[in-house]
């Protein structure tokens, strides 16, 4: 309803396996997972079994009137959007416990979601990104065709930006440490430039106007509504 053209996600593991869009890297900020399941040595995702993890109440924390809102899978999301405009950036998570196996998760998951895949790469509808130059390299060797991007939170140098244009798609960085002069170089280099995370609408505006290619925010409707 924010007409946003991608959804952005993180994508995390279960302990049986089941590839889930949950951010933090522990539960026990933006869930009741300590009421449930009072006492477990650690509350990572990948600490507990989806069965276990669709009981819980991911909603409350932000507003009541999200109260008992689930997490759900990456094939929710994909069910979600898959006959709607709306395109998919998902971000394989840089939580520790998975080093790159998740990477290889992601491609294999996505690889068995052919009919989707294909349809949304015909539309320039799916990408991923991973601040792991690693985990992005394990994803792209496994499925070249999805665009694959590098989030950065510091300005990358001119070296790491040439040595990632032989294989990236899209050089992510935080919006702070981005200025003309970086939009220019990536777009010289064939590569697409999306910032994060532009909440301010001055800051928005700042970004609109160096040109980049997409911005990360949490209210699309800034950008989407025309005054």
């Amino acid at each position: 309803h924010q007409r946003a053209d991608y959804v952005e996600i993180d994508v995390q593991r279960t302990k049986d396996g089941k590839l889930v869009n949950f951010h933090d890297c522990t539960m026990q900020r933006t869930t009741n997972i300590e009421d449930l399941y009072p006492n477990r040595p650690s509350y990572r995702v990948s600490d507990f079994t989806w069965n276990e993890l669709r009981r819980l109440d991911a909603g409350t924390w932000f507003h009541d009137d999200y109260a008992g809102e689930p997490i759900i899978t990456l094939d929710d999301v994909i069910r979600h959007i898959q006959h709607t405009r709306t395109g998919l950036l998902a971000e394989i998570s840089p939580c520790s416990q998975y080093g790159t196996t998740i990477a290889t998760d992601l491609a294999d998951h996505l690889g068995n979601r052919r009919d989707y895949v294909t349809k949304a790469l015909d539309r320039h509808r799916l990408a991923v990104q991973s601040f792991q130059t690693d985990d992005a390299r394990t994803f792209h060797t496994a499925q070249p065709d999805i665009p694959i991007g590098i989030l950065d939170a510091d300005r990358p140098t001119d070296t790491e930006l040439t040595e990632l244009s032989q294989w990236a798609d899209q050089i992510n960085p935080q919006h702070t440490v981005t200025d003309q002069t970086l939009v220019d170089r990536v777009h010289q280099l064939g590569m697409d430039i999306n910032v994060w995370t532009v909440d301010e609408p001055g800051a928005i505006r700042t970004m609109a106007g160096l040109g980049v290619d997409g911005i990360i925010t949490d209210y699309p409707q800034t950008l989407t509504q025309r005054g």
